[in-house]
């Protein structure tokens, strides 16, 4: 089965090894016929600390590391 790829907006690096990524999609609404903006916030995995606040970033799915991470940031798209 393939891993899902996300991407979004790293929000907080304040944590050892563990990034917050936002990410935000949007869709039609299907009364108002409007485009609506919803974003999750995830925590994602970052060995070695390369991403930091402000970084567009893809993160994928892994395997449970604790509680809230189950996946890991893995490329840096653009600042």
């Amino acid at each position: 089965m393939p891993k899902r790829v996300l991407q979004g907006v790293v929000v907080s690096d304040k944590n050892a090894k563990t990034v917050v990524v936002k990410v935000e999609r949007r869709f039609t609404h299907p009364v108002m016929k409007k485009t609506v903006r919803r974003s999750k916030k995830y925590h994602a995995h970052d060995e070695k600390g390369e991403f930091k606040t402000g970084d567009v970033v893809r993160i994928r799915e892994c395997r449970p590391l604790s509680k809230l991470k189950t996946w890991e940031a893995f490329e840096r798209v653009g600042k």
